[in-house]
């Protein structure tokens, strides 16, 4: 019963929050726009405009078929560089000669926005799914596999003795020691990832002009409609939040409580 009412409580906690953040935005809208007039409702929209805009996109069915193909490319892409990231950052971390050589570049290469490898894409392969889910999987494959790497290399060395002491060798220590050690940092790499991801799907699909909640965006652009833009903005931020709650902070939560930092 305890654990219902503070449960119940954070939630009313959150609601008021948002509300409060609400009012003090439209607060902000009616005094630049309505008193001060330093700038037109086309610059910085109000909410009410931006929620009557967003239940437009939904009616329409807009919002719907851009979420969709939106979601479809960046699961294929996201899945293609946790394969790739993963089995690169696993490697590195094994191999001294790899870290010292490969390691620098892998590192340099994260930090080159997403957005430049979209001409190589359309170069490649034409303006297609394909462009799009190769700057998506090649933006976070990087950010996995640097992650991994540095997951892997911090495990605390006490733990590798100790498990040679009593006898564990070889493989044994890397699949029975190492790795599960890691794991609470290699899911907050893939975290990471998927932010970087969505990154690479917003640079690809706004520079394409393929169907999807990027393209959205920019039709909201070009049409100087900022509350459709900020619309778009919102439903991105709900997707990230709703795909953290159910599947990283889930597993985030399961290591914690495996490794006894957390109670159930």
């Amino acid at each position: 019963m305890q654990k219902q009412n503070t449960m119940v409580i954070g939630i009313l906690k959150k609601i008021l929050f948002y509300i409060l953040l609400i009012v003090i935005w439209e607060g902000i809208y009616k005094l630049g726009v309505d008193v001060l007039k330093i700038w037109k409702p086309y610059i910085f929209p109000s909410p009410f405009d931006v929620f009557g805009t967003l239940i437009s996109l939904i009616k329409d069915n807009t919002i719907g078929i851009a979420i969709v193909a939106s979601l479809k490319r960046i699961v294929v892409g996201y899945f293609i560089s946790v394969i790739i990231g993963v089995t690169l950052g696993l490697t590195i971390a094994k191999f001294k000669y790899l870290d010292e050589n490969l390691g620098p570049l892998i590192l340099g290469l994260q930090t080159l926005p997403s957005i430049c490898w979209l001409p190589f894409a359309i170069l490649w392969f034409g303006l297609s799914e394909i462009s799009i889910i190769f700057v998506i999987a090649i933006g976070s494959t990087f950010a996995v596999a640097i992650s991994v790497k540095y997951a892997i290399q911090n495990v605390n060395p006490l733990y590798i003795r100790a498990a040679k002491t009593m006898g564990a060798r070889g493989s044994k220590v890397y699949t029975h020691v190492i790795l599960p050690a890691a794991l609470p940092d290699i899911v907050s790499g893939l975290k990471q990832g998927w932010s970087f991801a969505w990154r690479a799907l917003m640079a690809g699909e706004m520079l394409s002009s393929t169907k999807g909640l990027g393209q959205v965006l920019m039709v909201g652009r070009d049409l100087a409609d900022i509350s459709q833009v900020v619309a778009v903005m919102i439903v991105i931020i709900i997707l990230g939040l709703v795909v953290d709650k159910l599947v990283f902070s889930r597993l985030e939560k399961n290591m914690r409580y495996k490794w006894g930092l957390d109670r159930a």
